[in-house]
């Protein structure tokens, strides 16, 4: 939930905002995330595939969190992070599973402060939703 929060806000179609150059001239945007989980379109595929959930829609809440689950999976079996280090799981999640081992986000200031943003929010739903 931290993740969905901290990517998209809960909003189901959000986007990375358009890019512009001189302010006037449209280049796009700087990726394909979109919907509560900011998932890149080969990734969705990849969780579309792997799970068998080919109706999957990034702008589904339980598919989105569904996701994230799968990639915090992911995350553990590639990278050995636990499933409840929610700083971590974020920098894996952020830049992704070989991005992650490569370390340069060590030098990242602002990722490893998002990454505590998201720790921080993850242990107030701890606090707000046990046993969840």
């Amino acid at each position: 939930m931290a993740i969905i929060w901290k990517e998209s806000s809960f909003r189901a179609e959000a986007r990375p905002p358009k890019r512009y150059a001189l302010g006037l001239i449209p280049l796009g945007r700087p990726s394909s995330a979109y919907g509560y989980s900011q998932a890149i379109d080969g990734t969705w595929e990849w969780y579309r595939r792997d799970t068998g959930n080919s109706g999957a829609d990034r702008n589904d809440f339980d598919d989105a969190s569904d996701f994230i689950g799968w990639y915090m999976t992911k995350t553990r079996e590639t990278n050995g992070i636990g499933m409840t280090d929610a700083y971590l799981q974020y920098i894996a999640y952020f830049k992704g599973h070989a991005g992650f081992r490569k370390g340069n986000w060590q030098n990242d200031n602002w990722l490893k402060r998002a990454a505590w943003k998201v720790a921080a929010q993850a242990a107030r739903y701890r606090v707000q939703l046990p046993g969840c």
